[in-house]
């Protein structure tokens, strides 16, 4: 699984349809708007952010984590990432 928060919805849909659409994301869900409080640049912030939710293979995370940076308008946008299990078919599903 992969997660990022985007400011908007149109640059989550935008990201998810380039890693749906090159085969480096099985899914891609845009989720609810969420409020963000951080600390950037030694100041602390509020922002209402539109997270993505990947479902991948694990062999695709690290392109799919380069290909979001190079997408994302943020200077240092949140990618994370985790290994979860799944049903065989499901992962059978997403490696292919």
């Amino acid at each position: 699984m992969l997660y990022c928060p985007f400011p908007d919805g149109a640059s989550a849909e935008a990201a998810a349809e380039v890693l749906v659409g090159e085969g480096l994301v099985a899914c891609a869900q845009i989720l609810g708007a969420v409020r963000s409080h951080y600390r950037w640049q030694g100041k602390a912030e509020w922002a209402e952010e539109v997270p993505l939710l990947a479902k991948l293979p694990l062999a695709h995370c690290d392109a799919a984590r380069a290909r979001i940076i190079t997408l994302h308008p943020y200077d240092l946008p949140a990618v994370v990432s985790w290994t979860v299990g799944c049903a065989p078919e499901l992962e059978a599903w997403a490696r292919d």
